[in-house]
């Protein structure tokens, strides 16, 4: 497997792949996301993880982490979530924040913890997803998550 920095011609194609795993699709080609893409292979993407940061780069709202059906519990979302953390933490954020509310144990396994989501909508306003979702009444509908990326309790080895 190799993970990549997502291009504008892999939009379409990690489009597709979110679809069928059932994450937001809005904002991918937004200036301000960035993206990773797994391949396979034979060059299909099987995994993906990004973020957004805040205007000021003090937080992060992960996004777009997922991995294929066939990737599933080999470890390779964890590692895919890390990567998304470690990179993040590089540009300078301190906190990580996401929305899930499926996947509340997988996330508390790295560290997360639950968060107000206005909380999360006022650090993170400026955001594509932040935005979409208080336009479409779906923060309303969301969980929120957060977890520090700097200090002890931060640690993220990034098996990538």
């Amino acid at each position: 497997m190799r993970v990549e920095r997502c291009r504008a011609s892999d939009i379409a194609e990690l489009t597709a792949f979110l679809r069928a795993v059932d994450l937001t699709l809005s904002g991918l080609d937004a200036p301000t996301v960035r993206l990773w893409i797994e391949r396979d292979e034979s060059g299909t993407i099987v995994g993906s993880t990004g973020y957004e940061l805040s205007v000021d780069g003090a937080h992060a709202l992960i996004r777009s982490v997922a991995v294929g059906p066939m990737q599933r519990s080999r470890g390779r979302g964890r590692a895919l979530a890390l990567h998304a953390l470690n990179r993040a933490a590089e540009e300078g954020a301190t906190t990580a924040w996401l929305f899930s509310r499926r996947s509340g144990p997988f996330w508390q396994s790295l560290g997360f913890d639950p968060a107000a989501r206005e909380d999360l909508a006022t650090a993170l306003a400026d955001t594509h997803q932040v935005r979409l979702f208080r336009a479409t009444g779906q923060l309303a509908r969301e969980a929120a998550w957060s977890r520090p990326l700097s200090g002890p309790e931060s640690s993220c080895d990034d098996p990538l």
